[in-house]
């Protein structure tokens, strides 16, 4: 059980897309874990009110500890701690690792170890990464969203399918911008060159594929478009893309790559300069630990880290028993050292050689 701290509050406004975080304390008490105010959660903009039902109300009914979210895009929310720094109101931040280790490289964030975090022991080994600051608390794998009608699942997971000129025109790539435009980029350098870095390797690769490729797309819901309405019959997506579409009855299938596989985590951070340190902490043991881990399973869709969980079925008829032990499926992260330090590099590369070469 957690230790109680505070009274219950109403949480009328956390489901709101964006709450304002002014009674939060000044920077003087900054990191000293006394009581200055409602914890602040800096998350996503998108499933606010699942994340609430499945971890932020349990949480404070557990520990009596407030919590108020802030939401907003990865890129937005990073750039406001970079303006903030030790002066930010946010407690905990819940960003995708290529963020947190932006983040990391300006020295915003702070450690988080199994000393204030003990469920760091009893999550998955990929999970307690020592190159970032903090834990993952979700992951998504990159993998081929497919029309089942149209592939079958050996040839959707072939990545020989973007060269057949049987299908010019009918297949379509995430751009290197987003999280799996990385992961597709690492796993063609993986499958055609000498690893995941082999960004020469990939590049030339794709560069060949251009001409069959519809779009190199930016949103998801660009490719998810085109999928449905027929105009290609598959591309690159990661898995939380096809839970949906799967569970609808579409005819729609998602397999992972027979080689070059690679996934993303979302981690749990908490910032230098955080008024409630030691609530902070409190609440990522509890976002790491079965109840909450199962609920965001069940509710929310993420895969957990917390190896234990029971996969939900709508979750398993995507990525059938990868979920029980992705490592062992073959998947690995990518290291942040390598893809942070080139990403500016690569994705102008990716541009020139790749989209318009």
């Amino acid at each position: 059980m957690f230790t109680s701290r505070r009274s219950l509050s109403a949480l009328a406004a956390v489901a709101a897309t964006s709450l304002a975080v002014a009674g939060c304390s000044s920077s003087d008490d900054a990191g000293s874990g006394d009581d200055s105010g409602p914890l602040v959660v800096s998350t996503f903009p998108f499933g606010v009110e699942e994340f609430t039902e499945a971890v932020v109300e349990p949480f404070t009914a557990e520990t009596g500890i407030e919590v108020e979210l802030d939401t907003g895009s990865n890129a937005d929310r990073l750039s406001r701690l970079q303006l903030e720094g030790e002066s930010t109101e946010i407690d905990v931040m819940l960003m995708s690792d290529t963020y947190v280790a932006l983040a990391e490289q300006d020295e915003l964030l702070q450690p988080v170890t199994e000393a204030d975090v003990p469920a760091l022991a009893e999550i998955a080994d990929f999970a307690v990464d020592e190159a970032y600051t903090g834990p993952a608390y979700s992951y998504q794998l990159n993998g081929m969203l497919y029309n089942t009608d149209e592939l079958s699942e050996e040839e959707a997971a072939d990545w020989e399918l973007f060269a057949d000129s049987a299908y010019a025109g009918q297949v379509a790539l995430p751009d290197i911008a987003v999280t799996a435009g990385q992961l597709t980029v690492s796993g063609v350098a993986d499958a055609y060159g000498s690893g995941p870095y082999d960004v020469d390797s990939a590049f030339e690769t794709m560069s060949g594929w251009a001409p069959n490729v519809l779009q190199f797309y930016s949103s998801t819901t660009e490719f998810t478009n085109l999928l449905t309405q027929g105009e290609i019959v598959g591309g690159v997506a990661l898995n939380g893309f096809a839970t949906n579409l799967i569970a609808s009855g579409e005819p729609i299938g998602w397999v992972p790559p027979a080689e070059g596989r690679y996934m993303a985590t979302n981690r749990a951070v908490v910032p230098a300069g955080a008024p409630n340190a030691e609530d902070a902490f409190t609440f990522i043991e509890y976002l790491l630990s079965v109840e909450a881990q199962q609920s965001s399973a069940e509710i929310v869709g993420d895969l957990p880290v917390n190896l234990t969980v029971e996969i939900p079925e709508d979750l398993t008829a995507v990525v059938g028993d990868i979920a029980q032990d992705p490592t062992a499926a073959g998947y690995a992260t990518l290291d942040p050292a390598e893809t942070v330090d080139n990403r500016n590099e690569w994705v102008d590369r990716f541009a020139r050689e790749v989209v318009g070469g």
